[in-house]
C-alpha cells in the first residue's frame, strides 16, 4: 500500500491536506492523525469494513475495543444509546475536549467491530485541533486506537509512526509530538460507582475533584485480576528486550540495578536502564535513558513511550526500570510499565 504523508502545523492548518484525509475517511480509508495523547490510527466509526481495516494494520486482535473520536456533542449523540447522565454532563464539561474517555451503552449506529461485539461505546473529544478537523471534515465519528503495531510502544511523534505503519495506511498526517504522551483514561461511568478502566491523561486525583468516589480496576495493577476492559487483558507497550521493574526505597532500588547490570555483564549482555533525570548518571557500564524528574509525572508520562522505544534503537538484551510514584500521572505511567515489563517486578 502506498502511504500518503502530510506535515501539518497546528496553528496553520493547511486544510487541503484535511480534506483529502477527510476524504480517505469516507471512503473507507485509514488516516493516522497526532492527537493530544498519542497517535491515532481511524476509520470511519460507522463502517464496519473500514473498522476492519484498522485491526489489520495494527495486527491488533479484533476483541479489543476501540475508542471513538468526535468533534461536536451531535456525534456523541449518534453514538449512544442513553441519554446523558448528570454524571457524564458534568464530565464532559470539566474535561472534554481532552484526555478523558467515557464508556456509555453504545447506539445501533455503531458496528459491533468497534465494540469487540459489547453493548457499550468508548468516546473522546481529543483536544488537538488537526484532530478536530479531520473529524469535523469527514463529518463521521472516526474509530481510532495507538497508531503502532500492536503490542509496540505507543507513538507520541510522527517518525513513530512512520517507522510502524508506512505501508500499512493510506494518509499519515504528521504533526508535533504528543503533549500528554500516554493514551486517554478511560472511565466506565455506567454503573453506580464511576471505575477507571485505564489510567491516562485525566488523573484519579482530578476525576475525585468533580465526581468524589472514583473506583480503579483491580485488574489494572494485579495480574493475577482480568481487567474489566477486554484490551488491557493483552501485552502492550512492550519494547522488544525483556524489562523489570524495581520497586522500593530510591537508595535499595540503585543498588539493586547496578548488581543486576554487574551480573548481566558477566553473561556478555547489552544492558538498559530506564532511570530518574536524579538517578541517570549513578549506573556504570550500561545504557541509561532518563524519563523525566521523579517529582514531575507529566513530564515522565511525556517522555516514557519515546524512552521504550529507544531502548529498541540501542538493541539493548535487557531493561531494568525504576519504579516512580503512582500519584497523579505517575498511576498511568505505572500501568503502562508493568504491561511493558509483563508485570515482572523485584521489590527491594
Amino acid at each position: 500500500m502506498l502511504t500518503k504523508i502530510y506535515q501539518l502545523d497546528e496553528n496553520n492548518i493547511d486544510m487541503k491536506f484535511i480534506e483529502e484525509a477527510a476524504n480517505v475517511i469516507r471512503r473507507g480509508g485509514t488516516v493516522v492523525f497526532p492527537t493530544e495523547t498519542v497517535y491515532g490510527i481511524g476509520a470511519n466509526a460507522i463502517d464496519a469494513n473500514a473498522v476492519s481495516a484498522i485491526f489489520t494494520a495494527k495486527g491488533r486482535p479484533s476483541d479489543n475495543p476501540l475508542i471513538i473520536h468526535i468533534s461536536c456533542i451531535d456525534m456523541l449523540l449518534y453514538s449512544i444509546g442513553e441519554p446523558l447522565s448528570e454524571k457524564a454532563e458534568m464530565l464532559i464539561k470539566k474535561f472534554w475536549p481532552g484526555p478523558l474517555t467515557l464508556i456509555f451503552k453504545k447506539s445501533s449506529g455503531i458496528p459491533l467491530e468497534v465494540t469487540a461485539g459489547l453493548d457499550t461505546v468508548a468516546v473522546r473529544m481529543p483536544d488537538n485541533k488537526i484532530a478536530l478537523k479531520l473529524i469535523e471534515k469527514s463529518g463521521v465519528p472516526i474509530a481510532a486506537p495507538s497508531a503502532n503495531l500492536s503490542g509496540k510502544p505507543s507513538p507520541t511523534s510522527a517518525f513513530h509512526v512512520i517507522n510502524d505503519l508506512e505501508g500499512r495506511v493510506d494518509t499519515i498526517l504528521c504533526g508535533k509530538d504528543s503533549r500528554i504522551g500516554v493514551e486517554s483514561t478511560v472511565l466506565d461511568i455506567s454503573g453506580d460507582v464511576p471505575t477507571i478502566l485505564r489510567p491516562g491523561g485525566v488523573t484519579l486525583e482530578q476525576l475525585k475533584q468533580v465526581l468524589g468516589e472514583v473506583y480503579i480496576d483491580p485488574g489494572l495493577t494485579d495480574n493475577m485480576t482480568v481487567p474489566k476492559s477486554p484490551g488491557m487483558k493483552y501485552s502492550h507497550y512492550a519494547p522488544s528486550a525483556p524489562m523489570q521493574i524495581i520497586v522500593g526505597e530510591a537508595d535499595r532500588v540503585e543498588k539493586k540495578i547496578q548488581q543486576l547490570i554487574d551480573e548481566n555483564r558477566l553473561l556478555h549482555k547489552k544492558i538498559g536502564i530506564l532511570a530518574t533525570e536524579e538517578t541517570k548518571n549513578k549506573y556504570k557500564n550500561c545504557t541509561v535513558i532518563s524519563m523525566g524528574s521523579r517529582e514531575n509525572t507529566k513530564e515522565i508520562a511525556s517522555n516514557i513511550f519515546k524512552a521504550l522505544r529507544e531502548f529498541d534503537e540501542k538493541k539493548v538484551d535487557i531493561i531494568f526500570a525504576e519504579a516512580v510514584d503512582e500519584k497523579d500521572m505517575g498511576l498511568a505511567v505505572m500501568n503502562r510499565m508493568r504491561k511493558a515489563a509483563g508485570f515482572h517486578m523485584i521489590e527491594v
